[in-house]
């Protein structure tokens, strides 16, 4: 009785730590910021992002364990980001340095960088980060230049039907997800 009793506490206090595991991250949103730094010009990039989403996508492409400790973590998020977010004007990609990652409280921060001077008027932003994985995922970019003479800001929206836009214009575009990879 006593050991019945007990596998019957022990699946229930199992049962709430799944459901309150699940219950717990029924949303999917990523974020980036976009600006142009005051001194130099450039386009600078910081994503932040769930690093378990993060591992988790990158397990399912790879189909192999992912974690901090996987010998090329560093590498497939690097390659990752790399793909899956891309800046272009007059479609030719805007080089983005990899300046490099950390994660910090469960979330991971990305930065990149441009290398040379830009501006953000009709920058087109391709984000399809997550969108493949996750069907509910939500990407923003918010974008700043107070360089520009009228202080360009403002926000776009991403997700598994728009993995398109252009800053400035208030123009999206759709494109077929095969074409965003």
């Amino acid at each position: 009785m006593v050991n019945s009793f007990f596998k019957k506490a022990l699946f229930s206090i199992l049962l709430v730590g799944v459901t309150a595991s699940v219950a717990a991250h029924t949303y999917f949103f990523g974020l980036t910021e976009i600006n142009i730094n005051s001194q130099n010009k450039h386009i600078e990039v910081i994503h932040q992002f769930t690093a378990h989403d993060i591992e988790n996508t990158l397990a399912e492409i790879k189909q192999e364990h992912f974690s901090p400790e996987h010998p090329k973590y560093d590498q497939y998020i690097q390659a990752y980001f790399e793909k899956h977010f891309v800046i272009e004007r007059n479609n030719k990609t805007i080089q983005l340095n990899w300046l490099g990652f950390e994660v910090k409280r469960g979330k991971l921060f990305v930065y990149q960088e441009s290398t040379r001077k830009n501006f953000l008027t009709n920058l087109v932003v391709k984000n399809t980060l997550l969108i493949d994985t996750y069907p509910k995922q939500i990407n923003t970019v918010n974008y700043q230049d107070v360089t520009s003479p009228n202080k360009l800001q403002g926000s776009l929206t991403y997700n598994q039907s728009l993995s398109v836009a252009v800053i400035g214009t208030g123009d999206n575009l759709n494109i077929n997800k095969a074409n965003s990879n």
